[in-house]
């Protein structure tokens, strides 16, 4: 199992102990002692060393109670502490960040965050998320709302994002034209000195090619009554030949998000919120599983 965490940061105490830091010396100085009922992780520390132990209680009714069981997780050997307040100790991803680029081969990394608040991650485990967007705009929307989900979300597991971004300007230009004919003059995409049109301008009709996707191709279909040669430029498509969990989009999806395999699929203009269910979503898919205890 990787990526253990508690569920709430108030799960876990800190205990300064005059017994060895030892399996032997943890469970003879915490069995029998009380803890409050909240208390499900303690973070024993003695100078500079600390290890971690889970503990369970007679009960968890009473504000506190014997602890009637201790198990040993991490020894001092096995833990590192990173001191960081711009962490927010509730959040996965953020504590495998620190783990990753603070104390990188650490089996126990305890984080000393913000708003003084105190928790770890054990067998911290980023799992990779290739994400396929195409730009412009840039920086591109999917990019950014999947990280702003990950930087602030308390049920998803660590995750760190392997961007691919396809520029569509260099997907024009392998087909020879004129005149290109782009979705829409939003995205601010130009094509240089060759001439453009914009579909959702509903210009004359010219000899152009279309940059565009299904939905794209049926709106020149209503306006115009027929197709034109077209560069496909729709995420879900351009990913296909990309393995392992990928988050992409497609315009032809509106309110609800698709899952193939270990692909999942986001509308083309997504909340945070669907994003958010995408993510999770991929979750189920992820291996080793995870933990948010």
């Amino acid at each position: 199992m990787t990526n253990i965490v508690p569920r709430r940061y108030r799960e876990v105490s800190l205990a300064q102990v005059e017994e060895p830091l030892t399996a032997e010396g943890l469970r003879e100085h915490f069995l029998g002692r009380e803890a409050y009922r909240r208390t499900r992780y303690i973070l024993a520390q003695q100078g500079g060393a600390t290890a971690l132990v889970e503990v369970d209680t007679a009960s968890r009714t009473p504000l506190f109670a014997p602890i009637t069981e201790v198990t040993v997780l991490a020894l001092p050997h096995e833990c590192a502490v990173v001191e960081d307040a711009t962490v927010d100790c509730d959040v996965p991803n953020e504590l495998a960040r620190v783990a990753e680029e603070r104390a990188a081969g650490a089996r126990c990394v305890i984080v000393h965050g913000r708003y003084e608040h105190v928790s770890f991650i054990l067998e911290p485990h980023r799992h990779k998320v290739r994400l396929v967007e195409v730009v412009p705009p840039a920086p591109p929307k999917l990019l950014d709302l999947a990280q702003r989900v990950l930087d602030t979300a308390t049920d998803l597991p660590p995750m760190r994002l392997d961007p691919v971004l396809i520029d569509l300007v260099d997907l024009a230009h392998q087909v020879e034209a004129q005149r290109y004919l782009l979705p829409c003059r939003g995205s601010g995409m130009t094509m240089g000195d060759i001439p453009t049109s914009f579909l959702d301008e509903r210009p004359a009709p010219a000899d152009w090619v279309q940059i565009g996707c299904a939905r794209s191709r049926d709106i020149h279909r209503w306006f115009y009554g027929g197709d034109v040669r077209c560069v496909e430029m729709c995420p879900r498509i351009l990913g296909e030949a990309h393995a392992g969990p990928l988050l992409t989009k497609c315009c032809l999806l509106e309110e609800h998000i698709e899952s193939e395999g270990l692909r999942v699929t986001v509308p083309w203009g997504s909340s945070l919120e669907l994003v958010h269910q995408g993510l999770r979503r991929l979750t189920q898919t992820m291996e080793p599983g995870w933990s948010i205890d």
